[in-house]
């Protein structure tokens, strides 16, 4: 049965989550239909949603403007890159007071501690899919996280830079870095959800 995801199409890296996303499809042979989400019309029917990076505060503005929230909410697998895992995130460490969050995951998450766009990088992971690159730009850092539910995916050294919690039926999956830049394996794990 062919899946239903959406990628937040209102800032940031949609056209590289939505490559990544059809070639994980073929790599796992499950077809998907990718929509662009601009609109709460676009979420109906989705079993997923990509919140991609950019600007976290920017892109919560632009949700609440497209009454975005209510209906994100409603999805049972989300995964967050970047300013992406900043929204999912429920404690967010340097957030600006007017902004608003999903607030799904239990973790926590300061706002971009990797620094600056110009000291931006790319550095070897190792993830629970195997070593790969991953590239951090402005990128959060994940500093707790809470309950047993939630499982490390990915270490830079000995920081946790991805993880996955699941709570009842639903999956959530937050990256402080940009994984549809370098591999399809995190799409691909999304998928199988």
């Amino acid at each position: 049965m062919m899946k239903r995801i959406g990628v937040l199409a209102l800032q940031g890296g949609v056209d590289e989550h939505i490559n990544a996303l059809l070639n994980a499809s073929e790599k796992v042979q499950a077809p998907v239909q990718v929509v662009e989400v601009r609109t709460a019309e676009d979420m109906e029917g989705l079993d997923g949603i990509i919140l991609p990076g950019g600007e976290s505060t920017t892109i919560s503005k632009l949700m609440e403007r497209a009454n975005l929230f209510s209906p994100v909410l409603q999805v049972r697998k989300i995964m967050g890159t970047c300013a992406g895992a900043i929204l999912l995130a429920k404690k967010v460490e340097g957030a600006n007071l007017e902004q608003r969050f999903l607030s799904l995951m239990d973790i926590s998450i300061d706002r971009n501690a990797y620094g600056s766009q110009k000291e931006s990088f790319e550095a070897q992971l190792d993830t629970e899919f195997g070593r790969i690159s991953g590239v951090f730009i402005r990128a959060p850092k994940i500093t707790i996280m809470g309950s047993g539910h939630v499982r490390p995916l990915a270490f830079h050294g000995e920081e946790v830079v991805a993880a996955y919690q699941k709570s009842g039926e639903r999956h959530y999956i937050a990256l402080a870095f940009h994984p549809e830049l370098t591999t399809t394996k995190f799409h691909e794990f999304f998928i199988r959800l």
